[in-house]
């Protein structure tokens, strides 16, 4: 069920080095220390992430993150490799009949031997799996401790339901992620318990208007895929994971993703306060009753207003004297991003189509 390390032939890297040599695969990661964009990069390998699906944007995520020398990464999955997933990223037909964590650990083992892995092939969904998820949320990060960071790359409603009520239950933070039915969108999302919207608050469209969940995955109709809108999600799911647990940049807490209108909407998502389930509701009160614990429990920075924030000048030695205007449509564009958006009875679907026609006013 559970498969831990079994390392490679290339010899294991005990540090980081930043210095510049054809054999150190770290050397052009650590220079984003050197160049100012993140403090200390070689924490990255005292973080572990936990993936849920390791499918087509799945297994992208974990090979990046695996370049990128995490500390550790669980892979849950139950599938088995077919010759029908070659239109995606990262398997390789020889794979075929493998278990999809099976197959990840040979390559990514390949790929970087220092980092740590851990491989379950289980479905979540089930009263027994449910049990082992909690578990290794809770301890199955590096020395014991809980991990960092859940990832959900599945791609039905059940298993989103799931991460969602063990996240909620113990106050895990998790980023969601998913690719339409067509192939041509994708998105990732934030979810802090009590702060945004979990799942249940903003549920898919056939669920938010009392239809039947089963009707989501239409029985007969295979769905379509595209290595370039999974790998677009899945390196957005994974810059979205660096910027998080190296702290630098700004996470989004919606990020969408149009292939046909190259179209990408951000924006907040607030939690519904009559969500159905009881936890988010209890971590919404958290976050009212303590918010300086609350952001401080999930490595939050404090959260600063444009008048608080000194604009620093971009280019000192700007010989030329250029500046740079803004225009009134920017400043539209700009507080609709900021917008933060009710999600009780809407779903997200419904959210990034309405948020796309007033972007086109």
């Amino acid at each position: 069920m559970s498969q831990v390390q079994v390392f490679g032939t290339k010899e294991k890297i005990k540090e980081m080095s930043a210095e510049v040599r054809d054999d150190n695969p770290y050397s052009r990661l650590m220079a984003l220390k050197r160049m100012g964009v993140v403090e200390e990069y070689e924490k990255i390998r005292t973080f572990s992430v936990l993936i849920v699906g390791i499918g087509g944007v799945g297994s992208v995520v974990a090979e990046m993150l695996t370049r990128c020398g995490i500390g550790k990464l669980l892979l849950f999955d139950y599938d088995k490799v077919e010759l029908a997933n070659m239109n995606r990223l990262f398997y390789r037909p020889e794979q075929s009949g493998l278990s999809k964590v099976e197959a990840s650990l040979q390559t990514l083992q390949a790929i970087n031997p220092d980092v740590e892995f851990e491989t379950f092939n289980v479905n979540i969904t089930s009263t027994e799996n449910y049990g082992i998820l909690l578990e290794r949320i809770e301890h199955g990060g590096l020395e014991k401790q809980r991990v960092d960071l859940v990832l959900s790359c599945v791609d039905n409603y059940a298993a989103r339901m799931t991460i969602n009520q063990a996240c909620n239950e113990l106050g895990q933070m998790w980023l969601e992620s998913g690719v339409s039915e067509n192939a041509v969108s994708g998105h990732i999302q934030t979810m802090i318990p009590g702060r945004y919207a979990c799942f249940e608050c903003a549920p898919p469209a056939v669920v938010a208007s009392g239809g039947d969940e089963h009707a989501i995955k239409r029985e007969g109709v295979c769905a379509a895929s595209l290595p370039t809108t999974m790998g677009i999600t899945a390196g957005l799911l994974a810059q979205a994971t660096l910027k998080h647990l190296l702290k630098f940049g700004t996470v989004s807490n919606f990020l969408g993703y149009d292939a046909l209108g190259d179209f990408f909407p951000s924006y907040g998502m607030a939690p519904n306060l009559e969500c159905g389930n009881r936890h988010c509701r209890l971590r919404q009160a958290e976050w009212k009753e303590k918010p300086e614990e609350m952001m401080q429990r999930y490595g939050l920075k404090e959260e600063t207003t444009t008048e608080d924030t000194a604009v620093a000048e971009l280019h000192p030695d700007n010989e030329w004297g250029i500046v740079v205007e803004e225009s009134s449509e920017g400043v539209a564009q700009e507080a609709l991003k900021e917008e933060v958006v009710d999600t009780q009875g809407a779903s997200v679907t419904d959210l990034m189509a309405s948020l796309k026609s007033l972007g086109a006013q």
